[in-house]
């Protein structure tokens, strides 16, 4: 993929979730109902929304590496050095 694919891919990432922590946390005009899913009626949206976001940004995550020519070794060794200084 491009650089503009893969910013775009992150982009819409990034907006997913956004849109994702409103529809988790929306909730109804009544809230003495009792059940999660009656008082959270979208919480099903923002999961997908969060899970969609993920792939997206893995799959711009892979194609990043593919086209520097890094290998996922040599990536997941850096954010390993990185995390334990």
């Amino acid at each position: 993929m491009k650089f503009k694919t893969e910013v775009f891919l992150l982009t819409l990432a990034i907006s997913l979730f956004v849109a994702s922590a409103f529809f988790y946390s929306y909730q109804t005009g009544n809230p003495n109902f009792n059940l999660n899913l009656a008082a959270y009626p979208y919480q099903g949206y923002a999961l997908a929304f969060v899970g969609f976001g993920s792939l997206l940004t893995v799959t711009a995550f892979v194609s990043y590496a593919k086209r520097t020519k890094t290998s996922f070794n040599e990536a997941f060794t850096f954010l390993a050095e990185d995390e334990s200084n």
